[in-house]
Parts: C-alpha cells; sequence; structure tokens
C-alpha cells in the first residue's frame, strides 16, 4: 500500500542577501516525505542542509517554489499560521536537548501535551508510557542536571514525540554524544519508525547514524545529488554511504 504523502516540495530555490549580492543557497529541490518515512539528509558544510531543514519545519520561508503540506500549498502563508502549523505539525529534536533545568525530566515530557491542554492523568500516562519505551523509567522523576547526555536527549526525543506529530526533525540529533548514547538514541528512532509509524526527517554529518534511515539524500552546492535507499543489511548501507561521502570529498559538518 502506498504511504500517504505529509510533505512535498517542487522546485525550491532559496536566495539570501540583496539583488547584486545573492548567494544561492538551494538550487531547485524536489523532495517528497511520506508517512512512515525516515529519511537522513548529509552533505558538506555548506550544502544546504540547515536552510533545507528551517524551510521544511516552517522556520524559514523559501524564495521561489512550492510546499505542500497534506496536499495544501502553504508556501506563501504568514507567519502566524505557520506557527500554528508547526505547532501542530511537528516536533523538533536539537543537538543540544534544550530541557528546562527547573522541571523533572517527566515534567520537561509532559510540556507539549500540558499545553496542548491534556489532562493530567494523561499527560501522566503518555510519559511513563514514552518512559518505558525509551528505557527512562528510573530517570523520570529527576531533573536534567541528574542525567547524562544520552538520558537527555532521550528526554528530548519524547518530548518532541509524545503528541504524535506527523514529522518528526531531528537536527544533528546524535551530534553531541557519545558512540554507545548515540546508538540507544538511534535504536529508540528505528522502534518508533517501526512500531508506531513515526515518520522522521535528520540531518547529520555522520555516515553512522545515517546509516539507520531508510533513505539518505546527498546535498552540496545546494542541490540534490543523489539518493540511496537501504536495504536489510545496515552494515551494507554505511559502507555504501561512506563511499558517496568519499567521492564528494567535502567536509561533513
Amino acid at each position: 500500500m502506498k504511504e500517504r504523502v505529509i510533505l512535498e516540495i517542487r522546485n525550491l530555490i532559496k536566495d539570501y542577501g540583496a539583488r547584486g549580492v545573492c548567494t544561492r543557497a538551494l538550487r531547485g529541490i524536489d523532495l517528497v516525505i511520506a508517512e512512515n518515512d525516515f529519511i537522513a539528509v548529509m552533505g558538506p558544510s555548506g550544502s544546504g542542509k540547515t536552510t533545507l531543514l528551517n524551510i521544511l519545519s516552517f522556520i524559514d520561508k523559501p524564495t521561489q517554489g512550492q510546499i505542500i503540506l497534506n496536499g495544501r500549498n502553504i508556501a506563501g502563508l504568514s507567519g502566524d499560521k505557520l506557527s500554528e502549523l508547526r505547532r501542530n505539525t511537528i516536533s523538533y529534536v536539537f543537538q543540544d536537548y534544550n530541557l528546562l533545568d527547573t522541571m523533572t525530566l517527566q515534567d520537561n515530557i509532559a510540556l507539549p501535551l500540558a499545553l496542548k491542554g491534556v489532562s493530567a492523568a494523561e499527560c501522566i500516562r503518555r510519559t511513563e508510557e514514552y518512559g518505558r519505551l525509551f528505557g527512562l523509567s528510573a530517570q523520570l522523576d529527576k531533573y536534567p542536571c541528574q542525567l547524562s547526555g544520552g538520558q537527555k536527549q532521550k528526554g528530548a526525543a519524547c518530548r518532541a514525540l509524545v503528541t504524535g506529530p506527523e514529522i518528526l526533525f531531528a537536527d544533528e540529533p546524535t551530534g553531541a554524544l557519545d558512540s554507545k548514547s548515540g546508538k540507544e538514541l538511534l535504536t529508540c528512532f528505528k522502534m518508533m519508525n517501526d512500531r508506531r509509524r513515526a515518520t522522521i526527517f535528520m540531518v547529520t554529518h555522520d555516515s553512522y547514524a545515517a546509516s539507520w534511515a531508510k533513505d539518505v539524500y546527498f546535498l552540496n552546492d545546494g542541490a540534490m545529488k543523489c539518493r540511496l535507499s537501504r536495504g536489510s543489511d545496515r552494515k551494507e548501507f554505511y559502507d555504501r554511504i561512506m563511499e558517496v561521502q568519499t567521492s564528494m570529498r567535502g567536509n561533513f559538518i
């Protein structure tokens, strides 16, 4: 069965600067994000990864092109309407956790639910459920200062996913983690994609992190250069990603 298309971009162009001193960050990008996708985007520094992520997550606007969300072109919407779409459609995991130090992990995870008016009992139920899924049950009553980096990032992922967003955007989610913590987080992402049909769009410089995705897209000089799709063997997929990364000879940061 063909999956429902959530977000599509067509001939996306983004320019920065004034006329005569203009830099083209994205050059006619086409991309489709369907339900249950797990997409990673890689590329050298300056390739346009962050610009693409910001436009897809409604933080920035394109210079030209279409952004189609659930069949509706939203490229020309006002800031207030885009903010509303961002609240109701997507969630974000950053590299630096962004947990509130004065709240327990459970309260941090529950915060977006509370802001949506979800009852206290339902907040507790959902945060405990996600705590179990992410192996954080014993940490829910602790404060961020009492947690490891990996626990904080898994907590941030719980907070992003607990509302059931249509797309989770992850910006270098393993960038500040050691290899063990990074693997644990990626295992959780894959579990959510496999078992809960979460749709994930991740920007990363790390070939190992990218190898957990179903599809990897490579950007260079603002253009989409190629796409790799994973088979059943993640190690073989990692090797293919490394081959493309080496051939591009860029600084993937």
